[in-house]
C-alpha cells in the first residue's frame, strides 16, 4: 500500500518540525498497517497461485513457487514498515548497516540453496531475503526510542487516512511500473522466445543496477531532506538542484564507461551467447541518463505529497514505454525496446519538468545546464563512433573520453567537498597529471 514511503514523509515531516508525539502517533499506525497490508498481499497472491502461474508460463508448475513468494511480500510489508522510522529520522548509519547485514546474511543463506536446489530454490532464495530483511530492520528500529502511544480507531483512522491516500497513489504507480516491465517480458517470451527475454533482461539489469545503486543511496536521506522541507519552493529548488548535479557527477562516469566497454561487460558479467543485448544495453544507457536528471524532479511530487499528479505521471510514462516498446520490437526487434526505453525518459522528462516548474517554481541552476551539456556531447560522441569508426580506433577514443570526464567529476568532487576524504594515492596522481583539487 505505499506506506513505508508515505510513512517516510509523515515521520520526516514530524521531526522537522520537532512533534515528537506524532512521531510516535505515525509509527505506531505505520506498524498497524504494514502488518495488515502483508496479511492482505500474502493472501491475494497465495489464492492467486494457479492463476498467475498459468497467466506467467502457461501453465500451472510455478504455482507452488508462487505461494512460497506470497510469505516474501508479507515480509517486505513489515520491513519497509519498520525502515520507515529509521528513514523518516534521516539516521542514515543505522539505514546503511540494515541494508548491509541483510543482504550479507541473505547472501550467506542463499548461496547453498541455489547451489544445491538449482531453478527450484529460487523462491526460497527471495523468501530468506525478505526475511533477512525484517530481522535487520527490527533490530535497529527497536533501539529508537518511541514512546507507545494508545489509540482509539478514531484516531487511528485520523493518522492512517492521509498515509493510505499517498500511499496508495504510490503503490499504483509502484503496480504501474513492475506490470510494465512484466508485460514486457510476457510480450518477448509471446513473440520470441525465452531466451530473447533473458537478453532483454541481462541489458535492462547491466544498464539499471550501477545507477540504481546510487540513485537508492540518494534516496536514503535526499527523500526526508525534500519532504522536511516541503514547504518552501526555494529551498526544495535548491535540494533538487545539488541532487541532479551530485548524481551526474556520481553516475555517468559509470554510465560511460559500461557503454564504452559493452561487449566485455556483457561477458564478463553473463557469457558471450549475451552479447544480442549490447544494442539493447547502448540505447538504455542513454535513458539512464535522462533518470539521472529526471528522478529527483520526480520526487518532488511525493515530498509534496501529491499522489494524485505522481500517480498521472506515472501512468504516462509506462504507457508510453509499452506503447514504444511494441512499435520498436516491430521495426527494429529487441533493440526497439531499449530504443523506446530512451524515448520514454525523453517525453516524461519534458513532462516533469513542466510540471514541477509551473506548480513549484523550479529551475535548473547554471551548473547543472554546464555540466549536462559537457555530458552530453561526450555521451553522443561515444554511442556515435562505433557506427562510424573501426572497432580498435572506436575504443582508444572512448576511453579517453571516458576517463577524462571520470577525472573532472572527481576534480568537481574534490572541490565540492573535503579533500582529506580522498585516498592519498588519488591525490598524488592527480596533482601529477596538473589538476589541482585544493
Amino acid at each position: 500500500m505505499g506506506i513505508g514511503e508515505s510513512g517516510v514523509r509523515q515521520i520526516a515531516g514530524a521531526s522537522g518540525a520537532g512533534e515528537h508525539d506524532k512521531i510516535a502517533r505515525t509509527f505506531t499506525v505505520i506498524r498497524s498497517l504494514a502488518l495488515l497490508s502483508g496479511v492482505l498481499g500474502c493472501s491475494i497472491l497465495f489464492f492467486l497461485r494457479n492463476d498467475i502461474s498459468l497467466l506467467t508460463f502457461g501453465n500451472q508448475t510455478h504455482a507452488f513457487d508462487i505461494a512460497v513468494l506470497s510469505l516474501s511480500v508479507f515480509s517486505t510489508a513489515v520491513y519497509f514498515g519498520q525502515l520507515s522510522l529509521i528513514q523518516g529520522l534521516r539516521i542514515i548509519g543505522d539505514l546503511a548497516k540494515v541494508n548491509i547485514l541483510s543482504a550479507l546474511f541473505g547472501t550467506i543463506l542463499c548461496i547453498p540453496i541455489i547451489h544445491f536446489f538449482g531453478e527450484s530454490g529460487v523462491a526460497y532464495y527471495f523468501l530468506i531475503v525478505s526475511a533477512t530483511g525484517v530481522l535487520t530492520s527490527w533490530w535497529y528500529s527497536r533501539k529508537i526510542k518511541v514512546p507507545v502511544v494508545a489509540l482509539c480507531w478514531k484516531d487511528s483512522m485520523s493518522a492512517a487516512k492521509p498515509l493510505l491516500i499517498l500511499g496508495l497513489a504510490l503503490m499504483l504507480g509502484t503496480l504501474l511500473s513492475l506490470f510494465t516491465q512484466y508485460w514486457l517480458r510476457v510480450f518477448i517470451i509471446r513473440y520470441n522466445d525465452i531466451d530473447a527475454a533473458g537478453v532483454y533482461h541481462a541489458a535492462t539489469t547491466l544498464s539499471t543496477v550501477y545507477v540504481g545503486i546510487i540513485l537508492r543511496a540518494m534516496m536514503t536521506d535526499f527523500y526526508p531532506r525534500l519532504s522536511a522541507t516541503s514547504h518552501d519552493h526555494d529551498q526544495c529548488r535548491y535540494l533538487i538542484n545539488k541532487q541532479i548535479e551530485v548524481g551526474l557527477l556520481l553516475a555517468f562516469p559509470g554510465i560511460l564507461a559500461i557503454m564504452t566497454f559493452a561487449p566485455f561487460v556483457i561477458t564478463l558479467f553473463y557469457s558471450p551467447k549475451f552479447m544480442q543485448s549490447v544494442d539493447i544495453l547502448r540505447w538504455q544507457i542513454l535513458g539512464v541518463l535522462l533518470q539521472v536528471v529526471n528522478w529527483p524532479m520526480g520526487v518532488m511530487l511525493r515530498a509534496k505529497g501529491n499522489g494524485k499528479l505522481f500517480l498521472w505521471t506515472e501512468l504516462f510514462a509506462n504507457g508510453v514505454l509499452v506503447g514504444l516498446s511494441y512499435l520498436g520490437f516491430i521495426f527494429f526487434g529487441l533493440p526497439g525496446i531499449g530504443m523506446a526505453f530512451f524515448g520514454m525518459n525523453i517525453l516524461y522528462g519534458i513532462l516533469i519538468f513542466s510540471i514541477v516548474a509551473r506548480n513549484y517554481s523550479f529551475s535548473f541552476s547554471l551548473q547543472n545546464m554546464q555540466i549536462l551539456t559537457i555530458f552530453v556531447l561526450a555521451t553522443g560522441v561515444i554511442f556515435l563512433t562505433p557506427y562510424f569508426l573501426h572497432e580498435k580506433v572506436c575504443m582508444v577514443i572512448n576511453t579517453i573520453i571516458t576517463f577524462g570526464i571520470g577525472m573532472c567529476s572527481l576534480v568537481i568532487i574534490c572541490k565540492k567537498t573535503d579533500t582529506d576524504m580522498v585516498p592519498a594515492f588519488i591525490l598524488r596522481f592527480m596533482a601529477r597529471l596538473g589538476l589541482d583539487v585544493k
